[in-house]
């Protein structure tokens, strides 16, 4: 059984279209962080920029700005940190999720749903891959924003049809976003019934303040358990930090006595 994961939520505003500022703000919160008292920082998506369109002149590669700095964060503070960045691979740019651990490893996700609404399918290129991060004895799947409206994309299963035990992919749906004020009902709603439905913690980290569009956004950043109880605390609007312990135990225990998603359907994704 695992240990304990301890989760560091960074609900922030970001600057709009400028990099440097955004991470020097980050920068300076998580220098508030004693080094080893959190197991993983999570960031907003598009972290160094905001939700912007703008990617042919924002968007970084492989080892690139964000990437550089997350691994020297992560390496300096000993805990992995994760969020979205525009990432330009060959003639594609995607909104892509970036996990950096303490060694420099590093996942990536790229965004597999595009909010049309935004006009983000007309910039980037859209993800086919599904991504499980292996991390202190616990596995993690990363979503951004718009994937939460998607439960089929998200959905937690036996590794084999007929497996005998009750044994999930994932423990963890991790989803970073920029999800408006105008909306928040939405966010809150399906972070509740992915946790209910996989039987996992759900982390959702969102981000505050108003943006270059004009969009309001609250927050609402939260982590649920397994039952979709919330067992944060950090408050509505605020720029805030907060550090929550996610129990391996108690959600080995749950899964036992209720083991519900032995009993769901199979299906392939096309």
């Amino acid at each position: 059984m695992p240990k304990n994961l301890r989760i560091t939520l960074m609900q922030q505003p970001l600057v709009w279209e400028n990099p440097q500022a955004n991470l020097i703000h980050f920068t300076n919160l998580i220098n508030k962080i004693k080094t080893g008292s959190s197991d993983v920082i999570v960031l907003p998506e598009m972290f160094t920029t905001g939700f912007t369109m703008k990617a042919t002149h924002l968007a970084e590669t492989k080892g690139g700005l964000a990437m550089s700095w997350m691994a020297e964060v992560a390496k300096e503070k000993k805990m992995a940190i994760c969020g979205s960045v525009m990432m330009k691979e060959g003639r594609n740019i995607y909104n892509q999720f970036v996990w950096m651990s303490p060694d420099m490893t590093y996942s990536t996700y790229n965004k597999r749903h595009l909010f049309r609404m935004g006009k983000e399918h007309e910039v980037f290129a859209a993800g086919d891959e599904s991504v499980l991060i292996a991390y202190k004895g616990w596995n993690i799947c990363p979503l951004v924003c718009y994937d939460l409206r998607f439960p089929v994309w998200s959905r937690n299963r036996l590794p084999k049809a007929d497996a005998k035990t009750n044994s999930p992919v994932y423990d963890i749906l991790l989803y970073v976003a920029n999800w408006p004020e105008v909306r928040r009902f939405a966010w809150k709603q399906l972070l509740i019934a992915r946790a209910i439905e996989n039987q996992c913690y759900v982390v959702g980290v969102n981000r505050v303040g108003i943006d270059g569009n004009g969009m309001k956004h609250k927050g609402d950043s939260v982590v649920l358990n397994y039952l979709g109880t919330k067992i944060s605390k950090i408050p509505t609007s605020r720029p805030s930090v907060e550090t929550v312990v996610l129990d391996a135990a108690s959600l080995t225990k749950y899964r036992k006595s209720f083991p519900a998603l032995m009993d769901a359907d199979q299906f392939i994704i096309r």
